[in-house]
């Protein structure tokens, strides 16, 4: 089987907390000087230089620690919006790894049920994804859909209300009834969300600014708006 990099020291260290079966780990003698788990983590343990953990890895952000385990396994959709009061995170073509792993980070902290995507034009859990989640992404379902104006569609009800972050909604986030099942859907930074993932939505809400920026980060509206619900 086929297996994938996972870098950074809170990365692997949730890796090995998480379902997936790590295969292989390598470290450098100053992160195993620094982290004792490592020699606890009952993995077969290579000490590397610096330099390999950076060739294998493709960057130096790896902190001295890096790890080969089963590929991601993404959740069914579906499942994630049939609960009693799902909260979810909808990403609508959000192509930066950076914002995806620290939206899952939010996510995942706020209690929410999963991140749902789109099959195309999107970021996808990759070694970037992990790393910038903290390692969040071992214990958070993402699931990919291959419609996502579809899917809202399909699951949307009395029972999950979609929410589409705009800045310029009439509804504040404090204003707004988030009870019961909610998902969230952000759009891309700049452009929004795709006309038809918008007309889906059941209503919008907004993040009140005070300043002169006239928007935020994906990621730290999520955070924003998964922790209010």
């Amino acid at each position: 089987m086929t297996s994938e990099l996972v870098y950074g020291r809170r990365p692997v260290r949730e890796l090995l907390r998480g379902p997936r079966e790590v295969v292989e780990l390598w470290a450098t003698e100053r992160a195993l000087r620094a982290e004792p788990w490592l020699r606890e983590a009952g993995v077969r343990l290579q000490r590397k230089p610096e330099r390999e953990l950076t060739a294998e890895a493709g960057t130096a952000d790896h902190q001295g620690v890096l790890a080969r385990a089963d590929p991601y396994r993404y959740a069914d959709a579906y499942e994630l919006a049939s609960g009693p009061a799902p909260l979810l995170a909808v990403l609508d073509s959000v192509t930066d790894p950076r914002n995806l792993g620290a939206v899952i980070r939010s996510a995942e902290g706020a209690g929410a049920s999963g991140v749902v995507l789109p099959a195309h034009n999107t970021a996808r859990v990759t070694p970037a994804v992990c790393r910038a989640s903290a390692g969040a992404v071992e214990h958070l379902p993402v699931a990919v859909v291959k419609n996502l104006a579809r899917y809202l569609g399909e699951v949307k009800s009395q029972h999950l209300w979609l929410w589409a972050a705009e800045g310029g909604a009439e509804k504040t986030m404090w204003q707004a009834d988030l009870s019961g099942g909610v998902a969230f859907v952000f759009g891309a930074e700049g452009k929004g969300l795709r006309p038809l993932v918008r007309r889906t939505c059941d209503d919008s809400v907004a993040i009140p600014l005070a300043g002169r920026v006239e928007s935020l980060n994906v990621s730290v509206a999520a955070a924003l708006l998964l922790y209010e619900a």
